[in-house]
């Protein structure tokens, strides 16, 4: 089955071909280690947790770097506002994205280059640049790239240069030939932290720090870089242009990106008070919640993130661990060929279809419908696509959790406890021995108001929060 990749450089969904068989070198920019990520980071580190699940899934070989820009105007401004060392703030920020990492289920990279640990790299790049004349130090001590030189740029976000040259301007210290032109190295300021080079204490740009742990990571060409939708341009351009001029060859053969996150339909933004954290989001909803949203879009379109889309969320994964807890009693079968089974080969479909997980998610909810029409005497086939269930859950990274735990999540945290709750369905269960069946009525009534559902059977009496 062919894997298609929607690329942004060709603008169309296309065949992949690796540059090795079967071997798949993908490069994601990571995060800029100044404050803690947001919901518009989440959706960028689960797109690309699912796909690289996906691949691995399916007999590739995938080497995923993702890095941490670790040095940049936006960490140094902030270290000086809060009077810490910047280096504290990085390791404080990158510490809480590992922990947020790990509350919505995103496998660690195979490396995580740090810019600060790659400054030979950007160096010796910056040095290709300049020996190729693509590259020019200006009177005020910066090193600026010759947009002018490179003949293809544009070429990823479809910007016409000379619209790009009408739009530019020269900013207050910069000593541009060209407004379009861009720093790849900047000269140090008084009591700012700087690097030796060649050219004069100073710093990296942010752009070419991409290109230099790129190429240490996986090579001059590689096969996918990925990012959120505010990369193209500039920084992916400038990649291409710095990259492609420095190291004579071809940078990237496919280029993904995820889609933007919108609050009640607007742009994210901390002026318009929209702005949520992942910790923000983390204390109201279990972390399968924020996942499952995510993934219940396709990767590359919008993401509308609103109360009502997250109760949606909630409802979706309800539904299926209410399957798996009706199914507790029943040890999956330990499939043979998921190629072979009913509604696995359906997923791997769609996902071979650019990753969409929207139509995926489709198969597992038919697979779950099935389930839940069958009787007591079919338990080898419910055993079996409950095995299904979770081969294609384990990829798209959701129903990890205990399903009763799960349905019963927030009840501790706000409303009634859980203990609580046990107590008024023994009381309910004890006015029912009684023929107190208005007590039982009315039992069950306050706690429908709390949000709790009762579920009775023959084994008894069991809840969950709606």
């Amino acid at each position: 089955m062919t894997l298609k990749i929607y690329n942004t450089l060709a603008r169309d969904k296309v065949d992949f071909k690796p540059i090795e068989p079967k071997k798949i070198r993908l490069y994601v920019c990571g995060m800029t280690v100044y404050d803690y990520c947001h919901i518009g980071h989440a959706r960028v580190l689960v797109s690309f947790d699912v796909i690289t699940r996906f691949l691995r899934s399916q007999q590739w070989d995938v080497e995923y770097v993702r890095n941490i820009t670790d040095i940049d105007d936006k960490i140094l401004n902030r270290a000086d506002e809060n009077g810490e060392v910047y280096t504290d703030l990085t390791e404080r920020f990158i510490h809480a994205m590992h922990e947020d990492e790990a509350q919505l289920n995103v496998l660690p990279p195979d490396q995580e280059p740090r810019a600060t640990a790659h400054m030979d790299g950007i160096i010796d790049m910056v040095s290709q640049l300049i020996d190729k004349d693509f590259a020019y130090q200006a009177n005020n001590g910066d090193i600026y790239y010759r947009v002018n030189k490179f003949e293809n740029y544009g070429q990823l976000s479809g910007k016409n240069p000379d619209e790009l040259l009408s739009g530019a301007r020269i900013e207050i210290g910069e000593a541009k030939e060209d407004p379009r032109d861009f720093a790849l190295w900047k000269a140090a300021k008084p009591n700012e932290v700087y690097w030796d080079s060649p050219w004069g204490a100073g710093r990296p740009g942010w752009h070419i720090e991409c290109s230099a742990m790129s190429k240490s990571c996986l090579g001059a060409t590689f096969d996918i870089h990925g990012g959120g939708p505010d990369l193209p341009f500039p920084h992916h351009e400038n990649e291409i242009a710095q990259s492609e001029a420095a190291n004579g060859c071809k940078f990237v053969n496919y280029w993904m990106h995820a889609g933007a996150v919108r609050v009640d339909g607007e742009k994210m933004s901390k002026s318009l008070d929209n702005f949520f954290t992942i910790r923000d989001v983390l204390k109201k909803y279990h972390p399968e919640v924020i996942r499952f949203l995510i993934v219940s879009s396709h990767y590359r379109s919008a993401i509308n993130y609103s109360e009502d889309n997250l109760i949606e969320a909630k409802s979706g994964l309800d539904r299926f661990y209410q399957t798996l807890k009706k199914c507790m009693h029943i040890e999956p079968t330990a499939l043979v060929s998921l190629s072979a089974s009913t509604y696995y080969p359906r997923f791997v479909e769609a996902m071979n279809d650019d990753f969409n997980t929207r139509i995926a998610l489709a198969v597992m909810y038919d697979l779950v419908k099935e389930v839940n029409s069958l009787g007591e005497g079919d338990e080898n086939l419910t055993s079996t696509l409950i095995a299904e269930l979770k081969a294609m859950a384990n990829i798209l990274g959701v129903l990890q959790a205990d399903p009763v735990e799960f349905l019963q999540a927030g009840s501790t945290n706000d409303g009634l406890s859980a203990d609580e709750i046990e107590a008024y369905i023994a009381e309910r269960q004890q006015a029912k021995l009684d023929k107190n069946y208005a007590r039982a009525d009315e039992i069950r009534k306050l706690l429908i108001e709390q949000k709790i559902v009762l579920e009775d059977s023959r084994e008894g009496t069991t809840w969950r929060k709606e």
